[in-house]
């Protein structure tokens, strides 16, 4: 008997755990972590989840220990590890937007700009990353590692602070104002060199990219149906916002044909009721769960 063959697949524990299971379930998987098990079960027999800190994740994966996992490209930069890039997955905790490292300081500083900070003490959880921007600008300044509330720390504990953002409220709301960009950063899959060089491990990762990203695609998109005669098809077409040319069907009656397309949902409000006016009839949405581009 063949033994089965199986894919050590690290999810990211912590803010974006709850994400990933999610993006996961939408994909077609589903995973189940409870209590204080760091190995979740998943609905899936060639699959071993690891639930390990999005910070870690890159290490485990270019030792071996894991094929494949998912975590932020920040991470993989700040430990400079040797992975295999498979996929960008653009979403968050919070949203389906990049998040950003940014230089941030006091809103009554003096700092205007990272030149301002030369021998001043950054706080911040990216700590050789950090190092490295500051060093290649030639700027001297003491980078020390926060372990968490490290929006608090300026003044009193360090002159500035590099922390990660999505919409910047925290910053704000801890009355500091960013003077830099360091990085953009979105969700990876990545994988182990060696095991994605392994035919079966390879399909299994590749499958995994494509629905993952299929969900993702879907998220805030919807599919309409519609019928219209052939001789108004153009303006309807016009007006339709579509991610690719719309499907076109024959009807049985000669004259009329059917459309089939995909638009933001956001978008629905004001489509539907132009179509109308343009000649369509039997309009009819319906979500979707994956869009395979």
């Amino acid at each position: 008997m063949s033994e089965t063959k199986t894919l050590k697949l690290g999810i990211p524990k912590g803010s974006l755990q709850d994400a990933t299971i999610a993006l996961f379930e939408r994909a077609g998987w589903r995973i189940f972590a409870n209590g204080r098990s760091y190995f979740p079960s998943i609905d899936d027999t060639e699959i071993e989840c690891m639930l390990v800190r999005a910070q870690e994740m890159a290490r485990y994966v270019e030792h071996g220990a894991l094929d494949a996992g998912l975590t932020g490209n920040d991470w993989v930069m700040e430990n400079e590890t040797d992975v295999q890039y498979v996929t960008s997955l653009t979403y968050s905790k919070q949203s389906r937007q990049k998040v950003k490292w940014v230089l941030a300081v006091p809103e009554d500083s003096p700092f205007q700009k990272p030149e301002d900070l030369a021998g001043k003490i950054i706080a911040t959880e990216l700590v050789e990353f950090t190092k490295r921007y500051f060093a290649q600008k030639n700027i001297p300044v003491t980078v020390e590692f926060s372990w968490g509330a490290t929006e608090v720390k300026p003044p009193t504990l360090a002159d500035a602070i590099v922390e990660v953002t999505e919409t910047g409220s925290s910053l704000r709301a801890n009355r500091l104002r960013i003077i830099e960009t360091l990085m953009e950063s979105e969700t990876q899959l990545i994988a182990n060199k060696t095991a994605y060089k392994d035919e079966w491990k390879r399909k299994k990762i590749d499958n995994i990219s494509l629905m993952l990203n299929a969900a993702i695609a879907a998220q805030g998109r919807v599919g309409l149906m519609l019928n219209v005669r052939k001789a108004d098809l153009q303006k309807v077409v016009g007006v339709l916002p579509a991610l690719n040319s719309p499907t076109v069907s024959q009807l049985s009656d000669a004259d009329w044909v059917a459309l089939n397309t995909i638009l933001d949902e956001a978008l629905v409000r004001d489509v539907i009721p132009r179509l109308k006016s343009a000649g369509a009839t039997g309009i009819v949405e319906y979500p979707l769960s994956k869009v395979v581009l």
